[in-house]
């Protein structure tokens, strides 16, 4: 029997909000992947929201500001009640070297006050610790967290990057509706591991990067088309030998499309979502027709077999080059 996917909201653990199913990543908005219009960028915002889309995702290290107050712009007149407004705090800026961390409960509250003011409203629906600062107990970042749901600063918690035992470790300090991590068919394990225990807890899964940064829509070939300042430049997937390897993984999802009359990243996007309806895939995007080409996904009709032939075609690791450069991943999954 095929599988389609329904648009019913997805609630986002045992929290009070539901999202439709796919969301948007806001971070390409900002320049991560190669030059971005601020114009262009509050008219894919509008067009996603007019597609049904409810979950914005940004963070406060994404432009260092800039997201957050784009997207403020964006939701100004009328849009914000339709909505749920995700930022993540914790990264901090460190000029000419890899980015720092900060968890300390002062440091939350501080970071909640300064979200707030550019993106221009009194709540935050989903506040996200971005990274887990090793030298500060989760215990006491999450208790920082929870008081600013107390206050009504922020309606629920989230993590992103974080262990299994990191997520049991908050979650009985105060309830985490959502964990976020990267997860696409090219990058499981890290990310089928936390589920085995977002699952046993009742927390949602966002998936970042569903695309695997692109290489799951075919848009990439050779190093070539990478745009000058584009992110990926420097990401070790797209280093030339690994590129090659990570190309020929993919070329059952770029089969099973041909097949199905869609496009290869509707293929992938598709196979996420059969993962189970805890999880809400956020694809990002600069492009107004990438949002329709993304909700397409939930049209595309897989068997279980499909799904099946997908799972062991590309399996956990077999991806060449790493989720980020080494000194990157030394600050995720802690």
């Amino acid at each position: 029997m095929t599988q389609t996917f329904t648009r019913e909201p997805r609630q986002l653990g045992a929290s009070t909000l539901k999202v439709f199913p796919i969301g948007l990543g806001c971070m390409s908005l900002s320049g991560a992947y190669g030059k971005s219009d601020d114009a262009e960028g509050i008219k894919v915002i509008h067009h996603a929201i007019e597609r049904g889309v409810t979950m914005l995702d940004s963070s406060d290290m994404y432009g260092w500001g800039h997201n957050e107050t784009l997207l403020g712009k964006a939701l100004s007149e009328g849009r914000r009640s339709r909505v749920v407004l995700a930022t993540k705090f914790g990264q901090t800026q460190q000029p000419g070297g890899v980015n720092g961390v900060n968890g300390r409960p002062d440091y939350v509250k501080a970071a909640c006050e300064a979200s707030l003011k550019r993106l221009g409203v009194e709540v935050i629906d989903l506040y996200y610790q971005h990274r887990v600062d090793p030298s500060v107990p989760i215990e006491e970042t999450v208790g920082a967290m929870g008081d600013l749901v107390t206050a009504g600063k922020v309606k629920a918690l989230g993590l992103s990057e974080a262990r299994p035992e990191t997520i049991r470790r908050a979650h009985k300090t105060f309830p985490i509706a959502a964990v976020q991590s990267e997860y696409s068919l090219l990058y499981r394990r890290d990310a089928e591991e936390t589920l085995q225990t977002t699952r046993e807890l009742g927390i949602s899964f966002v998936a970042y990067s569903p695309l695997g940064r692109s290489l799951l829509t075919g848009s990439v070939r050779q190093a070539g088309d990478i745009p000058e300042g584009d992110g990926r430049g420097r990401h070790p997937r797209f280093a030339a030998d690994n590129l090659a390897r990570n190309l020929q993984l993919t070329g059952v999802v770029e089969a099973m499309a041909k097949a199905k009359g869609c496009t290869p990243g509707q293929v992938a996007l598709a196979w996420l979502l059969a993962q189970g309806p805890d999880i809400v895939p956020i694809p990002g995007t600069k492009h107004v027709q990438r949002i329709d080409e993304n909700l397409g996904a939930l049209d595309v009709a897989l068997s279980p077999d499909d799904v099946a032939r997908l799972s062991e075609a590309v399996p956990p690791g077999a991806a060449a080059g790493g989720r980020y450069a080494d000194a990157q991943m030394r600050a995720v999954y802690l």
